[in-house]
């Protein structure tokens, strides 16, 4: 519920969310709401070519194209949009928002969310770059592989779960999470996937308590990584309900890695998360070492990194 109260504004990101955090933060100095500084930070983030596992310059699946899925969700009434599988189409974040409001859906996927964003006047725009397809063709070549003549079912698993670290198949998201001044959370998540995946897989990125959730009364979640992992445990709602259910932050986000642990996870196989209750305490969580996440509040001058806590 809105006060008369000005909170200060907070932040939180992956990584590679200093773009979108600096823009969104504009608005939340001028008094904007949380869900449209969320859809606008990750807009800034599908705009940029430099960023491989978002938006424009995707990195494509097995077959050289590039499908994206995104989803967003309002803390104050837990209305919700998701897009997946959009091929063609830019700024899926957008077309999440107007899933959730113009449509009495939460999910649209493939030609049929793809229609929606041409209803809505988009423009198709490919979302390949020169530099994303030189990859693409760069690692099927060296295989020596003819896509066309062979069965996907028999390459996915070799190609997406490596069986040494350091082959580790590139994947990525970016997710915000924001309280307004107000005390309004929001969350966005945008993401091209897992590089080199079979033709419609969708991870938790679209799929709400898996990679994202938000709620006002008891905080807020959202996940990068090996989506398959957040899918099978509900990794963004579980943390968000241990805190209803009374645990810290610290404490319901380590309850999430262990959840995580106890699937024992593939070789290359990880899960990031991000966190903020309320109150705008925030943290990261990680099953590898040395990840970072990145805080912005409306006392900083510009957004800083945090270390991830580990289940170690």
């Amino acid at each position: 519920m809105h006060t008369n109260t000005h909170l200060n504004p907070v932040i939180i990101a992956s990584e590679n969310g200093r773009g979108g955090a600096i823009a969104a933060m504009e608005l939340l100095r001028r008094g904007g709401s949380a869900i449209d500084a969320a859809e606008l930070a990750a807009r800034v983030t599908e705009d940029d070519p430099a960023e491989h596992s978002v938006g424009f310059s995707g990195l494509p699946n097995l077959l050289g194209e590039v499908e994206l899925d995104a989803s967003l969700m309002n803390g104050r009434s837990l209305e919700t949009g998701a897009v997946a599988g959009v091929q063609n189409y830019a700024n899926v974040i957008s077309l999440a928002r107007a899933v959730m409001d113009q449509l009495p859906h939460v999910l649209l996927v493939g030609q049929g969310a793809e229609r929606l964003a041409a209803e809505l006047g988009q423009q198709p725009a490919d979302q390949r770059t020169l530099e994303s397809l030189d990859r693409w063709r760069a690692r099927f070549a060296e295989q020596g592989m003819d896509l066309s003549s062979m069965e996907l079912r028999h390459l996915v698993t070799r190609l997406t779960m490596p069986l040494h670290l350091e082959d580790r198949v590139p994947h990525g998201t970016v997710n915000y999470l924001v309280r307004d001044t107000h005390g309004d959370l929001a969350s966005a998540v945008s993401t091209s996937g897992l590089a080199w995946k079979y033709p419609g897989r969708v991870g938790d990125s679209p799929i709400i308590g898996a990679g994202n959730y938000c709620d006002n009364r008891y905080g807020a979640a959202a996940c990068t990584g090996s989506g398959e992992l957040a899918i099978r445990v509900s990794t963004a709602r579980s943390l968000v309900l241990y805190m209803k259910m009374g645990m810290r932050l610290a404490e319901a986000g380590r309850e999430c890695l262990a959840e995580i642990e106890q699937l024992k996870p593939r070789t290359g196989q990880y899960m990031n998360i991000v966190a903020m209750t309320p109150d705008g305490q925030h943290s990261g969580f990680s099953t590898v070492p040395n990840k970072h996440y990145l805080y912005f509040t409306g006392e900083m001058a510009e957004p800083a990194l945090g270390e991830r806590v580990t289940s170690g």
